[in-house]
């Protein structure tokens, strides 16, 4: 039976050569219920639909293109990055398609399912101990700057401080919610890990309105709230936390601290069963740094208006989370259940 045109997403309406050129246009979706418990509008920026099942589809695919036009990536060279995952997913997916070999510094913190899935791609993993202090040499940030040096031909996209990662949220993901919100936007609540995703979305919306309100999400064990609040880097902030892709241990390039609002911390349990219950009451199944985000903004309860818009990100799919948040078996290990 034939589909007429209304019935098709938007993203079935294109024709395009190459999985890189599927990235970004992503689609807004309203959330019933949490519109409802919190009396306001609430739609999630749903970057899953990426071809990656990430918004850091839009990263790799701009930082690549950067380092290309500046001659730094050549063909047959190898790309390097110290990632969380998710950037290190579409990097290996772009590389693919480019002829590049791709090497990725991780920690131990990684979940199984981001292995077997850079692994599939043809991606070299490179496992670094998640105690390491940032400036160790055993640390995923050092461990990827060594590698650079020992291989020849290669580059270190180093999204932490390439404010490229930022640039490619400037021009891509800000202008698609300002156009999808209709300018309506008052709000926007997203993780801050490189920072690159709140901040070049920030910069984009308050260009087109200084009102607009950008609330950062952290983790408990993270340094980047203290240090919006004070201007200091505080190494006792750091502990352990279960949040993948949420807060950090150093003070990235990326994170344009005075573009942020507020900054709004979650723990990890109430962040975990935010991000179920996401799943099971909106229907979206969606990575536990979107359950922080939709924890963040319960927590803000109050102080929304009835016509208020909020625009949250949700970064990447629920399907890389199978043995962590959506596990019953994970979740009582941590006590949680």
């Amino acid at each position: 039976m034939m589909l007429s045109n209304s019935l098709l997403h938007p993203s079935c309406s294109r024709r395009v050569p190459s999985v890189i050129e599927a990235i970004g246009n992503t689609p807004m979706v309203r959330l019933e219920k949490a519109s409802l418990d919190l009396n306001t509008e609430v739609w999630a920026k749903v970057e899953a639909f990426n071809p990656g099942a990430s918004a850091k589809d839009r990263v790799a695919k701009y930082m690549i293109e950067r380092a290309e036009a500046r001659g730094l990536l050549k063909p047959g060279g190898t790309i390097i990055e110290a990632t969380s995952g998710n950037t290190g997913y579409s990097l290996a997916m772009i590389a693919a398609v480019k002829g590049y070999h791709c090497v990725l510094t991780v920690t131990s913190k990684i979940s199984q399912e981001k292995i077997n899935l850079l692994k599939a791609l043809g991606a070299e993993i490179v496992i670094c101990p998640k105690e390491a202090k940032p400036d160790s040499p055993e640390s995923y940030y050092e461990k990827a700057k060594t590698l650079a040096r020992e291989i020849p031909n290669s580059v270190y996209l180093n999204q932490n401080f390439n404010t490229d990662n930022m640039d490619a949220h400037y021009r891509s993901t800000g202008p698609e919610i300002w156009e999808q919100s209709e300018g309506r936007i008052t709000h926007f609540i997203g993780s801050t890990g490189t920072g690159g995703t709140v901040s070049g979305i920030a910069r984009y919306l308050k260009e087109q309105n200084p009102n607009v309100k950008i609330i950062g999400v952290d983790a408990y064990g993270s340094v980047l709230t203290k240090y919006w609040q004070t201007g200091e880097y505080d190494p006792s902030e750091i502990a352990s936390y279960r949040i993948e892709g949420t807060g950090k241990n150093i003070i990235p390039k990326n994170v344009l601290f005075d573009l942020i609002d507020h900054y709004e911390k979650v723990p990890d349990r109430e962040a975990a069963f935010r991000t179920r219950e996401l799943a099971e009451m909106e229907g979206l199944m969606m990575g536990y740094s979107s359950g922080a985000n939709l924890q963040a903004l319960y927590q803000m309860a109050g102080q929304f208006q009835p016509d208020d818009f909020v625009v949250v990100i949700f970064h990447d799919h629920g399907s890389r989370y199978l043995g962590k948040v959506y596990n019953d078996e994970w979740m009582r290990q941590q006590g949680w259940m």
